[in-house]
């Protein structure tokens, strides 16, 4: 299985900046995708940005332009820069690794989730 350690949760203001990391460690298997989903109280979790081993990535409409995805190097660590942050923005947020081959979809794994909060 693959272990992933999120860190960078905390409280700010509406209009600040965040930014989550993710270190991904034990069987990984490549090409994959990793990304960071949310969830707030009474919501589905939803994905927010996802990038890809090779470079791409994608957004939920409601970030583009106010949050950027990317990976280490070695792409084992995943990274989400969150700036213009509004209260709706205060969610749970969990980092997910995922293997793009099918028959590796048990290798799926999921972050503890980290809690970012935006006051307004």
């Amino acid at each position: 299985q693959v272990q992933l350690v999120e860190s960078g949760g905390v409280l700010v203001q509406a209009g600040g900046s965040l930014r989550l990391s993710c270190a991904a460690s034990g069987n990984i298997f490549k090409p994959n995708v990793m990304g960071w989903y949310r969830q707030s109280p009474g919501k589905e979790r939803e994905l927010v940005a996802a990038a890809f081993t090779g470079g791409q990535k994608n957004y939920a409409d409601s970030v583009k332009g106010r949050f950027t995805i990317s990976r280490d190097s070695a792409e084992d660590t995943v990274y989400l820069q969150m700036n213009s942050l509004q209260p709706e923005d205060t969610a749970v947020y969990y980092c997910n690794i995922r293997p793009l081959a099918w028959h590796l979809a048990d290798y799926e794994s999921w972050g503890q989730g980290t809690q970012d909060t935006v006051s307004s």
